[in-house]
């Protein structure tokens, strides 16, 4: 089994994928759809929450609380402006 490394910058852009893609999701749902793994990445959304890429915020189930994510304007600018961009000029690795 071949284990690829992703680029934090394609990480980053993942997140913002799937929840344009989803419009908002649960910290869970987002974590698997991206295949990240929520102890070793939650510092990534914490980051990108404080740099108001994407919006955290907080839904009540019943006697829990849910952590919900969607893409900021700010985050749909960047990832228009800079990251589609820079996918284009550097792809990621297909040959595995």
């Amino acid at each position: 089994m071949v284990h690829e490394y992703r680029d934090r910058i394609y990480i980053r852009k993942d997140i913002m994928l799937k929840l344009s893609e989803y419009g908002e999701l649960n910290q869970s749902k987002l974590m698997s759809y991206c295949g990240l793994n929520n102890v070793k990445h939650k510092e990534i959304l914490d980051d990108m929450v404080k740099k108001e890429l994407i919006v955290r915020f907080e839904e009540a189930w019943g006697n829990k609380t849910i952590i919900k994510y969607k893409v900021s304007e700010k985050g749909r600018g960047i990832l228009r402006e800079i990251l589609d961009p820079y996918e284009a000029l550097f792809p990621r690795r297909e040959d595995a």
